[in-house]
């Protein structure tokens, strides 16, 4: 009867966790060029971060959130300063329409009403780089319905701008 108990509650568990994470993103195979310096850079770095864990508060490779892994993408690669929390890189430059994005831009979301916020960086071809908190850092699609329902603006940090300018 012990034995019969603990199956049907494994399977139960199972079954309820497999509901839970269809609404999550899932990661599949993304095949992105680099057309230009900064999204090559930005590619490089997930080469180089790829399988990060998430961890809430964390900013090195043991975890690091999504927050830290712009600010610290940013500073690395380009030199710039953001603010450490979604919300002040929210409002750290100018708003940017979907269809102007380009590679540096930071995607936002609204994962939970207005509570939670997820942050990335913009790459190419409607693909930005983040650290998710389902897979670590990783490459994800826009387009992906979970990104896509939840996607909130785009920000242009007015530093990216001017070196968009220079390339």
């Amino acid at each position: 009867m012990k034995f019969s108990a603990y199956f049907i509650a494994a399977v139960l568990t199972l079954a309820l966790s497999g509901c839970v994470s269809q609404t999550k993103p899932t990661s599949t195979a993304i095949n992105i060029s680099g057309e230009n310096q900064i999204s090559q850079a930005l590619i490089a770095q997930h080469n180089s971060w790829q399988g990060t864990p998430y961890k809430l508060g964390g900013e090195n490779r043991d975890g690091i959130d999504c927050s830290a892994f712009t600010k610290l993408t940013y500073r690395q690669l380009f030199g710039i300063h953001l603010p450490r929390t979604t919300k002040g890189q929210a409002y750290y430059g100018e708003s940017i329409h979907p269809a102007s994005l380009q590679a540096g831009d930071l995607v936002l979301f609204r994962t939970d009403g207005a509570k939670q916020r997820h942050v990335g960086i913009y790459v190419e071809d409607g693909v930005f780089l983040h650290a998710s908190t389902s897979i670590g850092v990783t490459l994800s699609r826009l387009d992906n319905p979970y990104w896509n329902k939840h996607y909130w603006k785009a920000i242009r940090p007015g530093d990216m701008a001017r070196l968009h300018n220079q390339r």
